[in-house]
Protein backbone atom coordinates (compact mmCIF):
# COMPACT_ATOMS: atom_id res chain seq x y z
CA UNK A 1 0.00 0.00 0.00
CA UNK A 2 0.99 3.17 -0.32
CA UNK A 3 0.57 5.60 2.63
CA UNK A 4 0.50 9.34 2.73
CA UNK A 5 2.15 9.32 6.31
CA UNK A 6 4.98 8.70 7.81
CA UNK A 7 5.48 9.82 11.71
CA UNK A 8 8.48 9.48 14.14
CA UNK A 9 7.67 8.76 17.32
CA UNK A 10 11.12 8.00 19.52
CA UNK A 11 14.74 8.07 19.41
CA UNK A 12 15.16 5.56 22.12
CA UNK A 13 13.86 3.14 21.33
CA UNK A 14 13.77 4.29 17.82
CA UNK A 15 9.71 3.93 16.79
CA UNK A 16 7.95 5.11 14.03
CA UNK A 17 4.53 4.91 12.93
CA UNK A 18 1.79 4.44 10.05
CA UNK A 19 -2.26 4.54 10.11
CA UNK A 20 -3.76 1.60 7.87
CA UNK A 21 -7.36 2.16 6.55
CA UNK A 22 -10.00 -0.16 8.25
CA UNK A 23 -10.71 -1.59 4.23
CA UNK A 24 -6.85 -1.78 3.19
CA UNK A 25 -6.13 -5.39 2.52
CA UNK A 26 -2.70 -4.55 4.31
CA UNK A 27 -4.58 -4.19 7.62
CA UNK A 28 -4.87 -8.22 8.40
CA UNK A 29 -1.62 -9.03 7.43
CA UNK A 30 -0.04 -6.54 9.89
CA UNK A 31 -2.37 -7.81 12.95
CA UNK A 32 -1.17 -11.02 12.33
CA UNK A 33 2.39 -10.47 11.39
CA UNK A 34 3.46 -7.69 13.42
CA UNK A 35 6.15 -6.39 11.38
CA UNK A 36 6.13 -4.22 8.16
CA UNK A 37 8.28 -2.25 6.17
CA UNK A 38 8.84 0.68 5.05
CA UNK A 39 10.43 2.06 1.64
CA UNK A 40 10.80 5.75 0.84
CA UNK A 41 10.57 6.34 -3.12
CA UNK A 42 12.75 8.52 -4.66
CA UNK A 43 11.56 11.20 -6.58
CA UNK A 44 11.74 9.12 -9.82
CA UNK A 45 9.59 6.65 -8.62
CA UNK A 46 5.96 8.51 -8.37
CA UNK A 47 4.61 5.75 -10.62
CA UNK A 48 5.53 2.85 -7.76
CA UNK A 49 3.86 5.18 -5.30
CA UNK A 50 0.49 5.25 -7.83
CA UNK A 51 0.67 1.88 -8.30
CA UNK A 52 0.70 0.83 -5.05
CA UNK A 53 -2.17 3.35 -4.01
CA UNK A 54 -4.54 1.10 -5.96
CA UNK A 55 -6.81 -1.10 -3.99
CA UNK A 56 -4.95 -4.26 -6.32
CA UNK A 57 -2.34 -4.56 -8.09
CA UNK A 58 -1.62 -5.74 -11.51
CA UNK A 59 1.53 -8.13 -11.44
CA UNK A 60 2.27 -7.59 -14.88
CA UNK A 61 2.05 -4.01 -14.34
CA UNK A 62 4.73 -4.57 -11.41
CA UNK A 63 6.94 -6.41 -13.92
CA UNK A 64 6.45 -3.41 -16.51
CA UNK A 65 7.55 -1.13 -14.06
CA UNK A 66 10.26 -3.02 -13.19
CA UNK A 67 8.90 -3.72 -9.21
CA UNK A 68 11.33 -6.05 -7.27
CA UNK A 69 11.76 -6.97 -4.00
CA UNK A 70 14.37 -8.29 -1.37
CA UNK A 71 13.43 -9.63 1.93
CA UNK A 72 15.12 -8.63 5.52
CA UNK A 73 16.37 -12.12 7.04
CA UNK A 74 13.01 -11.70 8.91
CA UNK A 75 11.17 -11.80 6.33
CA UNK A 76 9.85 -8.53 5.33
CA UNK A 77 9.85 -7.39 1.84
CA UNK A 78 10.97 -4.00 0.76
CA UNK A 79 11.54 -2.53 -2.58
CA UNK A 80 14.71 -3.16 -3.83
CA UNK A 81 15.30 0.61 -5.22
CA UNK A 82 13.91 2.82 -3.06
CA UNK A 83 15.80 5.49 -1.76
CA UNK A 84 15.55 4.26 1.94
CA UNK A 85 14.17 1.14 3.82
CA UNK A 86 12.67 0.67 7.52
CA UNK A 87 11.97 -2.33 8.82
CA UNK A 88 9.66 -2.82 11.56
CA UNK A 89 7.95 -4.96 14.38
CA UNK A 90 4.93 -3.47 15.73
CA UNK A 91 4.79 -2.67 19.30
CA UNK A 92 1.29 -1.39 19.35
CA UNK A 93 -1.77 -0.91 17.86
CA UNK A 94 -4.77 1.46 18.27
CA UNK A 95 -7.98 1.93 16.13
CA UNK A 96 -8.77 5.48 15.51
CA UNK A 97 -11.85 6.55 13.38
CA UNK A 98 -11.34 4.75 9.86
CA UNK A 99 -7.66 3.58 10.45
CA UNK A 100 -5.52 1.56 12.93
CA UNK A 101 -2.50 3.22 14.16
CA UNK A 102 0.61 1.22 14.19
CA UNK A 103 3.83 1.83 16.17
CA UNK A 104 6.90 0.04 14.87
CA UNK A 105 10.18 -0.54 16.58
CA UNK A 106 12.63 -0.65 13.68
CA UNK A 107 14.85 -3.49 13.43
CA UNK A 108 16.90 -2.23 10.56
CA UNK A 109 17.03 1.13 8.55
CA UNK A 110 19.48 1.23 5.06
CA UNK A 111 19.40 4.64 3.67
CA UNK A 112 20.87 5.29 -0.14
CA UNK A 113 21.84 8.35 -2.21
CA UNK A 114 19.37 10.46 -3.82
CA UNK A 115 16.03 12.51 -3.24
CA UNK A 116 12.87 11.50 -1.76
CA UNK A 117 9.33 11.72 -3.30
CA UNK A 118 6.60 14.35 -1.90
CA UNK A 119 3.36 14.09 -1.83
CA UNK A 120 1.78 17.57 -0.64
CA UNK A 121 -1.18 19.29 -1.44
CA UNK A 122 -2.45 16.17 -3.67
CA UNK A 123 0.77 16.56 -5.54
CA UNK A 124 3.88 14.69 -6.59
CA UNK A 125 6.65 16.92 -6.57
CA UNK A 126 10.87 16.53 -5.17
CA UNK A 127 12.47 18.32 -2.49
CA UNK A 128 13.17 20.48 -5.25
CA UNK A 129 9.41 21.06 -6.40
Amino acid sequence: MTANSLTSVSLDPLLILVCVDQNARLLSYLKSQRRFGVNILKDTQQHISELFARPQQDPAEEVRLGVRFQWTPTGIPLLEDALAHIACNVVAQYMSGDHTIFVGEVESLELKDGEPLLYHRGKYSGVRG
